[in-house]
């Protein structure tokens, strides 16, 4: 399965989310800040990140845009519990943009969908195994 770092500033939603995407089999890493967030991502190389907007002193929004210039292809969910920054041009780096429940099947569906995009597909790994 996939390696998951959940960013956000609400111990019991990292707690909650870590157990039942654990459930599925997945490795879960944890980050309450955007504290060092870049170099947690270049330490651990996740397979995808789920970064909260409203992180205390920083803003996911502004997170969301290092990431894409320190890593490029690395898949980000944007999970938080307001829709209205789904209008924020910011928001358009994200991979998918998700709106924080207690059912985790959205989140899921998109955790799925992210890296299975991440992966060659098996024609392409016929022809990188051909070079």
């Amino acid at each position: 399965m996939a390696t998951i770092l959940l960013v956000d500033d609400e111990r019991a939603i990292l707690q909650y989310y870590s157990e039942e995407l654990a459930v599925d089999g997945h490795e879960i890493l944890t980050a309450d800040s955007g504290d060092s967030l870049l170099e947690k991502i270049s330490l651990c190389r996740p397979d995808v990140v789920v970064l909260d907007i409203k992180l205390g002193r920083w803003d996911g929004l502004d997170l969301l845009q290092d990431i894409r210039r320190s890593f490029y292809d690395m898949p980000v969910i944007l999970c938080t519990a307001y829709e209205t920054f789904k209008r924020d041009l910011r928001s358009m780096a994200a991979d998918y943009y998700v709106t924080k429940s207690y059912d985790l099947s959205e989140l899921k569906g998109r955790i799925r969908m992210a890296v299975e995009a991440r992966l060659p597909s098996p024609a392409t790994a016929e022809l990188w195994l051909d070079i």
